[in-house]
C-alpha cells in the first residue's frame, strides 16, 4: 500500500516541481509577497539545527510556497525538515518533537499540499485536544492557503450546531475539530469523510488519553481503509504505543528530543509558604521586565481567585478556564494574542500548543504534580527558539515533585537570583552567544522587543 501512496504523492507534486523548473526565468515571484517584518530576536539550535533545506526544495505548489512566505516562515525547523517529505509521500508518521519548534507547520504543509481543491470533499481532518488550539491551528491552515483556495472549516463543542450544519453544505476540503464534536457530527451523518485521506492527532498523548476514551476508535472507524495517520506530540505514554500498533502501517518514526526541556527557557524555583505567594508574584512583577506572561494555577476556583489578586494590585490581568462560556473563552484568548493584557491566569486548560509568541515569562503558581504538565506549560515560553523564563512557587509540600520533575526531565530547576539576567528573557538584552555556548545563535539583523 505505501508503494502506491509514493506513486501517488511523486506524480501530485511534479506539476509542482515543473511550475518551479519552469520559472528559473521568473523567480521574480518572491519579490511581489507581501512579507511580514522579519524576526530578529535570537534562536536556539531547538529550531536552527536542520540540514539547511529550504521549503522550495519540497517541490510544493508555487501558490503554498506563497503562504508559507507571507505567514513569515522563512526556512523549516528540524521537525519541519524531518517530517513534510515523508508526509507528502503518504506514509504514516510518528513525531517527538519539543513544544514551540514547529509541529503545526510540519503537518499543516503536506495536507495543503496533497489537498485537491476541485473535488467537493473533506480530504484532512485534524484533530486536536481543546477549542483554543483548534480555532489556532485552523487560523494557521487558513493563512497558509489563502492562494490555495483550500477551504477550511474549524468545529468544536461549546458552539452552535446550527452553524456548523449550515457550513457543511459549502465545500469543505479540511477540517479542524475537538473529538467529541466531530464524533458528533459523524453520527448524526451531517459529515461524509468516506474520502478523508489523512488524518493528524495533533497532541496525540493527550488525543489518546483517558480523557478521550474510545472516541479516536470511532472517529477512524468512519474513515477509509487506506488512510494516512499522522502523529505529533512532545511526549509519547503507552497508549500511543498501543494504538500505533493498532493502526499505523510500518510509520516513519522521527525523535528530535534528545532532550526534553526547550534549550531557551531557564527555570527557577521559589520556596515560598502558601500564604506569601501574592506578595512573592508582587515582587516578581515589579522586577521582571514581562512583555507577556502566563500564570498557572491547579484548579479553575484559584485561576479566578488570583485573577482577582493581581488586578486588585493594579496590574492587567485576563484569566481563562474550561468552566467559562465559550464565547468570553474565545475572547479572552484572541484579545490576550493580540497583546491586549500583559498577564493570563490560566488552568491546564492552556497548557496545550497555545503559541503566543509575546510570552516571555511563564510563572507556575501552583507547581504541578506530573512531568508531563510542567513540561507543556513552561513550553508556552521561549516559543520557536526563542528565550524566557518559567518561574516555580515551591511551598514545603511541593519539594517532593520539585525533585520528582526534574528528574524525569532530566533538567534543572535553579534557586531564584536575586536579580535574573534580563540577556536570558528580553529580546533587547540578547547577546552573541560564546562559541561553546549552544544556547543561543543569532538571526539576521539587530536584536528587536
Amino acid at each position: 500500500m505505501a508503494s502506491v501512496k509514493v506513486d501517488h504523492a511523486i506524480n501530485h507534486s511534479s506539476p509542482a516541481t515543473n511550475d518551479l523548473k519552469g520559472d528559473a526565468h521568473d523567480q521574480g515571484w518572491k519579490t511581489k509577497l507581501t512579507v511580514p517584518p522579519k524576526d530578529t530576536r535570537v534562536k536556539t539550535s531547538d529550531v536552527t539545527n536542520t540540514k539547511g533545506n529550504e521549503f522550495e526544495d519540497f517541490c510544493l505548489k508555487r501558490d503554498l510556497l506563497m503562504g508559507i512566505f507571507e505567514k513569515g516562515w522563512e526556512s523549516p525547523s528540524p521537525i519541519q525538515e524531518a517530517s513534510i517529505p515523508i508526509a507528502l509521500t503518504g506514509r504514516d508518521i510518528l513525531a517527538r518533537a519539543k513544544n514551540g519548534t514547529g509541529k503545526t507547520g510540519a503537518y499543516a504543509i503536506p495536507i495543503l499540499e496533497r489537498i485537491d481543491n476541485t473535488k467537493d470533499e473533506v480530504q484532512a481532518m485534524c484533530i486536536v485536544p481543546t477549542r483554543e488550539l483548534a480555532l489556532q491551528t485552523s487560523q494557521i491552515l487558513i493563512e497558509l492557503s489563502k492562494h490555495i483556495g483550500a477551504k477550511i472549516m474549524v468545529t468544536t463543542g461549546g458552539t452552535n450546531l446550527k452553524d456548523d450544519i449550515m457550513r457543511l453544505y459549502e465545500p469543505v476540503h479540511a477540517i479542524v475539530a475537538t473529538p467529541g464534536r466531530i464524533l458528533d457530527l459523524m453520527n448524526k451523518n451531517l459529515v461524509k469523510i468516506g474520502k478523508c485521506g489523512i488524518l493528524v492527532l495533533d497532541e496525540a498523548d493527550k488525543l489518546l488519553s483517558q480523557d478521550f476514551k474510545g472516541m479516536l476508535d470511532s472517529i477512524i472507524s468512519h474513515l477509509p481503509n487506506d488512510r494516512q495517520i499522522l502523529l505529533y506530540s512532545a511526549t509519547f505514554p503507552l497508549s500511543v504505543e498501543q494504538f500505533m500498533r493498532k493502526y499505523l502501517q510500518s510509520p516513519y518514526e522521527i525523535n528530535l528530543m534528545d532532550e526534553l526541556t526547550l534549550k531557551g527557557v531557564t527555570q527557577y524555583y521559589a520556596f515560598v509558604q502558601e500564604k506569601q505567594k501574592v506578595h512573592c508574584l508582587n515582587t516578581l512583577f515589579s522586577k521582571l521586565q514581562i512583555n507577556q506572561s502566563i500564570i498557572f494555577c491547579n484548579s479553575t476556583q484559584r485561576v479566578e481567585l488570583l485573577a482577582k489578586k493581581i488586578t486588585e494590585l493594579g496590574y492587567s490581568c485576563f484569566y481563562i478556564h474550561a468552566r467559562m462560556n465559550q464565547q468570553h473563552r474565545n475572547r479572552v484568548f484572541h484579545d490576550f494574542r493580540q497583546g491586549l493584557c500583559r498577564n493570563l491566569v490560566c488552568s491546564d486548560l492552556f497548557t496545550r500548543g497555545i503559541d503566543i509568541q509575546a510570552v516571555n515569562v511563564v510563572i507556575n503558581f501552583d507547581f504541578p504534580k506530573h512531568a508531563e504538565t510542567y513540561l507543556h506549560r513552561i513550553g508556552r515560553s521561549g516559543r520557536y527558539g526563542h528565550l524566557g523564563i518559567a518561574i516555580n512557587l515551591i511551598t514545603y509540600d511541593d519539594r517532593f515533585s520539585l525533585h520528582k520533575i526534574e528528574s524525569e526531565l532530566g533538567t534543572e530547576i535553579k534557586p531564584i537570583p536575586k536579580n535574573i539576567d534580563k540577556a536570558l528573557y528580553v529580546a533587547e538584552f540578547h547577546c552573541e552567544p560564546d562559541d561553546d555556548d549552544d544556547r543561543v545563535q543569532k538571526t539576521n539583523g539587530a536584536p528587536k522587543a
